[in-house]
Formats: C-alpha cells, structure tokens, sequence
C-alpha cells in the first residue's frame, strides 16, 4: 500500500456526499457505559439467557467497497489500464486516488445516464459489482485493506462484538451500489428482505434492528415502506438511524453545481464533480420537494436565483440536462412518512452547515461560491435532521430524537456518547427512554 497523502485522506471523505470538515478518529478501546448499568446477573446482560436483536448496518452514500473488471475500447490516459484478467479494488482504493491516476479512476467509476431507458449504466467495457453483502466487514471499513482513515462501521461493530455479537452472524451488512437511487436497485431490495428473514432465523427467531448512516436511512426508509405492517412487526425491531438526511441536504446542489473538494487545495472540484454529476444518488438527496419551501433561494448568481421552483433552470444553465432528468426521477423516491417501526433518530447538531451558495459575475458553476452555513452536522441540515420531530408528533411512543452537540456527519460513527445510546437501545435499558 502507497504511503497516504493529504490528497488521499481527503478523498476518503469528499466522495461520500455523507462527509465533513474534519476527520476523527478515536480509539475504540473505551469502556462502554451502558455495559456498566447492567447488573451482573441481569437476563439483559449479553452473554445471558436473553436473545438479542440482531444488526443489520446499512451504509450511506460512499459507503461500500467495490470491485472492478475492465475491457474498455478506450482510455483517457495513457496511464490507465485498458484491460484486466480480473477483479480489482475500485472502491476505496487509496493507490487509485492519487494523481495521475485520479482521471483513470473517475472514467471507471462514473455512470452514464440512458435517456431511453431512463437508468444508468456503467462506462463501456466496466464491470462493476459490490462487494460483501451479508458480512459486516465490508461495511466496516471502506478500504478492504482496513487502513485506518478507511474505518466506517468499525466502532459500533467492535462494541456489540465485544458484548456478545457476532460479526456475520448477529452483525449483518447490507452494502448497495451507492450510485445510484432506489428505483434503481430493485434486486437489492429483493435480497434486502431475504437477509433481514434469513438474520432473524439464523438468530432464534429475533427481530432484526436496523443501523444506518447518512442515505442509508434514506434505502432503509424507502424499504420498509415497501412492507406489510405484519411483516415488519415480525421482523423489526427498532430503526437507529445515524445523521439521516431525511429531507435531504443542501451540500448536495453544491456538490453536484461546483463539485465538493472540502476546500483542499491539492484536489480541483470539478474534476471530483465529472464523476459526482454522473450519480442520481446526489439528486435523490437533494433538498425534498415535500419539506423545503419551493421558493427558498439555494443559489445565488447576479443573473438567475434557484430554488426547487426552477430545478429545470438549474440544470440547464450548467449545460447538464441529464441531471434534471436524474432529478425528475429521483427527488420524491422516498415519502416522508414514518417507518411503522421504533425509531430512534441520532445526530450531531452545531456545527456549520451549507444553507446557500453566493456567486459572482461569471463564476457559476466553474468557480467555488462563497457558502453561507447554518446549523446542521456538517453536511445535513438540522432541519432535515429532524424530521423525525415531525413523526413524533403523530406517534410519539414510537419515535424518539437524540441530538449531539458538536458531532459531525461522520463522528456520529464513532462518538462515545453516540455509542452509549445506541448500546442502551440495541439492550433495551428501560431507563433510557
């Protein structure tokens, strides 16, 4: 593995859409509260008679690994390969997101928007699957190589492990291709709900909680919306969701305008935006239509405003009509009802949050704008955190908000706080409701 750069390092944030300012990460060796309010001989206590919920982790927008095979007509460098005997590591490669080679990776991991079938598809002569369904190390850590800047669901893994989970077993992953947005992954949500009946049988019959970050909640979402109220009564047990973009999230109009670089100056945007423009996962998280005020102003130029009014506009001042198209398709997937499951919303709060973007004459969309931030966890609004207030209201028993001040999109995965509540839900402690 080539030394890591600041380049690489801040690669493995800026191509989630789920990413943040700053990178922590902690050391999971802490001692877990929650475990200590346990009396010793308590039937809660995870080595006890009691049967736990099974995990299931479900991963957000960059998060899971894929793996690649080439047989290309074409490259756009001389430096990239053409033609592979077999599978690589596509995502997350450090070695493939250092310079020079950057523009290889974007030409293989990009997606082409087909405008008569209305889906995507990958580049020609690029083979991609992902990798891991079902196992929980593949949603771990996004480098198979498990280097440490690569870590994702590692923390939370590592607590239940370290109480009586097994990974795989009672610890389940369900890794998607993040490019693309739900009516796009049908299969997938196929296999999703045979993974929750096979997880609840392999685990004495158990009902299943869900854990997800970022978009992630988003598919969890949209799939339990797919089931029977029986079905779900059978087999959920509870949904945590970890910093959900519920209504969706301004940072994803900057992102797909002027590409997001997270201000890095080794790394240009808008080379990083000619693969994100190509995804309809950042479309699908774009501010909801159903939750956003449609005149609200999330970019400012001195010719032309836009606001989900004039999304049209907004698209075609770019020059990239594909992606009204992706939006047009995309933007009211998910309905913003609740699951018909306990939910138990985490998230961080106060800390700077991209609310607008302000260009100058002639800068829109080539130039970074000047961001008006506003609170939120980094890259989701609070607003959008906190849909789940809004469920509250109509079934308050079974909707519960837990807000963390100073945790951001991504410290939420490993926050000791942030654990201890997960723990005290995933064990049923009655005294933290």
């Amino acid at each position: 593995m080539a030394n890591v750069s600041v380049f690489a390092t801040f690669l493995v944030v800026v191509l989630l859409v789920a990413s943040t300012n700053q990178v922590i990460i902690r050391n999971p060796s802490f001692s877990i509260p929650w475990r200590k309010l346990l009396p010793k001989h308590s039937p809660l206590w995870p080595h006890g008679s009691m049967q736990v919920s099974p995990v299931i982790l479900i991963p957000g927008d960059g998060g899971s690994q894929f793996e690649a095979k080439l047989d290309k007509p074409s490259v756009v460098h001389y430096l990239c390969a053409q033609k592979t005997a077999g599978y690589f590591d596509l995502w997350l490669n450090i070695e493939l997101l250092l310079p020079y080679v950057l523009d290889c990776w974007i030409d293989n991991i990009k997606l082409n928007y087909n405008n008569v079938t209305d889906q995507t598809e990958n580049s020609p002569g690029v083979d991609i699957r992902v990798v891991g369904f079902g196992n929980s190390s593949s949603v771990e850590y996004l480098d198979p190589s498990r280097i440490s800047i690569s870590k994702y669901f590692v923390d939370i893994a590592n607590v239940l492990v370290a109480n009586g989970y097994k990974r795989d077993v009672s610890i389940r992953g369900v890794p998607y291709d993040f490019r693309k947005a739900p009516n796009e992954l049908g299969d997938y949500f196929v296999a999703f709900k045979k993974l929750v009946e096979e997880t609840y049988e392999l685990n004495n019959q158990t009902a299943v909680t869900f854990i997800a970050h970022s978009m992630g909640n988003l598919i969890g979402l949209h799939f339990l919306h797919q089931q029977t109220p029986e079905w779900k009564a059978k087999y959920i047990k509870s949904f945590i969701s970890l910093g959900a973009p519920w209504g969706g999230a301004v940072k994803a109009i900057k992102a797909f305008a002027s590409g997001e670089n997270m201000n890095v100056a080794l790394i240009s945007a808008f080379r990083i935006r000619a693969e994100q423009r190509t995804n309809p996962s950042l479309t699908f998280i774009f501010p909801h239509p159903d939750f956003w005020d449609n005149n609200q102003t999330f970019v400012i130029t001195p010719t032309r405003n836009y606001s989900l009014s004039n999304m049209q506009d907004f698209f075609s001042d770019m020059n990239f009509p594909d992606g009204w198209e992706m939006y047009k398709r995309t933007s009211n997937l998910v309905t913003l009802k609740p699951p018909g499951v306990p939910m138990y919303c985490m998230y961080g709060v106060g800390v700077d949050t991209p609310t607008q973007m302000i260009y100058g004459k002639g800068q829109f969309p080539d130039t970074s704008p000047k961001v008006v931030n506003g609170d939120g966890d980094g890259t989701v609004n609070r607003r959008s955190l906190e849909v789940c207030a809004l469920w509250q209201k109509m079934i308050p028993n079974d909707i519960h908000l837990f807000p963390f001040t100073g945790v951001n999109h991504m410290t939420v995965l490993s926050d000791k706080n942030v654990l201890n509540a997960i723990g005290k839900v995933v064990f049923d402690l009655k005294e933290f409701r």
